[in-house]
């Protein structure tokens, strides 16, 4: 295999990427992992910690969320944290070996003036030597500017599923709202951080075209995080089927073959991950996950035990950089 074998491509057709969910799993991972050690070091894992920073109260219906104030999840309201607290926390998240902090607000959209407090948060981490990340819903292009002038380097924005399956998710953002959001973000000259739920009901066929949108975008994500549903209580998706494990490496393992050199993120569901699997998904490609006790409002491996994977696995809390391969 050489490296024009796996040139950045944005024309992947679902049928192309079924054919990769398809391979024996062990040709798969061989496949990814190889992709994986011509654009990264396979030692080396980003950490991210996330704070809510207004949580709750959401008017969107995303049926995976339990903060939508559609559904009765027993969360309770919080409004915008001050500034101060959140830096707190980001020194804590710096002192703990995160090298990103990302922080979420429970936003169908930020007004303007929702904005100010974020940028203050936004510097301030920022004046710690962290790498800053947010996610607030929907972004309109002055406000991915604003954003962009006060420092900040990736906007978070997933696409969760298939444009197919989205409406059985979500009914109160199009598709082609989020399409919009991380155009806006990207042509403020953000980094873009975006990604996608599985094991929320959908198909194979459903995953491989997720990654199909992801890829084709006019530039590939930085950052790709690939989360597996936590069931809440409550939600919508309460009850549904788990997604197979083997099927959740197999997807990371694809996305880090169609989008070579972009960071993917082993997201949210650690919980339910055993050491094993968690392993597997880094030989596939991840190479960064959420650090901390919580992401957003459920829960994340402690952090003790995160570290004590990884020494176990033999890997190191550094910031991966995409090279060129030979």
């Amino acid at each position: 295999m050489t490296s024009q074998e796996v040139e950045t491509r944005h024309d992947w057709s679902q049928k192309e990427v079924l054919g990769l969910f398809e391979l024996p799993f062990n040709d798969l991972l061989f496949h990814a992992h190889h992709v994986h050690r011509l654009y990264f070091n396979p030692r080396e894992v980003q950490i991210s910690t996330l704070l809510s920073i207004k949580t709750g109260a959401c008017p969107e219906d995303c049926g995976y969320c339990p903060q939508s104030i559609r559904h009765e999840t027993g969360l309770e309201r919080e409004p915008v944290m001050d500034v101060d607290a959140v830096l707190e926390a980001a020194q804590a998240a710096k002192a703990g070996g995160a090298s990103r902090f990302c922080m979420g607000g429970a936003w169908r959209s930020p007004k303007d003036r929702d904005l100010e407090k974020v940028i203050e948060m936004v510097k301030g981490v920022r004046e710690m030597g962290l790498e800053t990340c947010v996610t607030l819903g929907m972004l309109k292009k002055q406000q991915a500017e604003r954003l962009k002038d006060a420092g900040l380097d990736y906007y978070n924005h997933n696409l969760d599923t298939s444009p197919e399956y989205y409406k059985e998710i979500i009914t109160t953002r199009s598709y082609e709202d989020r399409l919009e959001t991380l155009e806006n973000v990207r042509s403020a000259g953000l980094n873009v951080c975006s990604g996608g739920i599985v094991g929320m009901g959908e198909t194979r066929e459903d995953r491989a075209e997720m990654i199909v949108q992801l890829a084709n975008l006019p530039e590939h994500p930085q950052s790709v995080p690939i989360n597996n549903l936590v069931q809440v209580p409550g939600t919508p998706l309460d009850g549904v089927d788990p997604i197979d494990p083997l099927e959740f490496v197999r997807t990371i393992a694809i996305a880090r073959v169609v989008m070579p050199k972009s960071v993917v993120r082993l997201s949210a569901g650690r919980t339910e991950m055993s050491d094993e699997m968690q392993a597997l998904c880094f030989f596939a490609g991840a190479n960064s996950i959420f650090y901390g006790d919580k992401l957003l409002t459920t829960d994340n491996p402690e952090a003790v035990k995160d570290m004590e994977l990884l020494k176990r696995l033999g890997m190191t809390t550094t910031q991966p950089q995409p090279s060129q391969p030979d």
